[in-house]
């Protein structure tokens, strides 16, 4: 299953990384794409989109499902 989240406030490549290892670091995700330009990151597997937003949020970002 593949859950899309709306990400805020990403400038950088460096934005992207922290997001991408927050995302990284729910348990059941399998693969994580963060787009800094498209304000979106794409996550493969079966995590829970509360704890993907509030893995964002915890890394300083805004998101939503």
């Amino acid at each position: 299953m593949t859950t899309t989240i709306t990400v805020e406030g990403m400038t950088c490549g460096h934005c992207e990384q922290t997001v991408e290892e927050a995302i990284q670091g729910v348990s059941g995700v399998t693969d994580v794409t963060v787009d800094r330009a498209g304000e979106q990151a794409s996550v493969d597997g079966g995590a829970d989109s509360t704890a993907l937003v509030e893995a964002v949020e915890d890394a300083g970002y805004t998101a939503h499902v």
